[in-house]
């Protein structure tokens, strides 16, 4: 697959609790990847060895505005969700480069 594979690391309280616990990691990433290319995307990015990858489609939702000139309604993009466990002893710092 020519496109990017990884979009970005979702960073929420959720998602850092998996990380603290279960050595969990939440990316999203592009919706016609599949597992494997998600694990060798996180390996040569980050360097770390992963145990398992898990995937979950987000469906997007219904949004509706009240303006002016009456109701405006529309729908938020859906997109892939991975949830990558990586072996022990291994972590990725979101923030090293900050």
């Amino acid at each position: 697959m020519s496109t990017t594979i990884l979009i970005r690391p979702m960073v929420t309280e959720k998602s850092q609790g998996l990380s603290q616990k279960l050595n969990t990691y939440v990316f999203e990433v592009h919706r016609k990847s599949n597992k494997l290319e998600i694990k060798k995307a996180v390996q040569k990015m980050y360097g770390v060895n992963v145990e398992s990858v898990s995937t979950a489609v987000i469906p997007g939702k219904v949004r509706s505005r009240f303006t002016k000139t009456g109701s405006s309604k529309g729908q938020t993009s859906a997109y892939k969700k991975a949830y990558v466990t990586l072996a022990k002893g291994d972590s990725i710092d979101f923030y090293a480069q900050v």
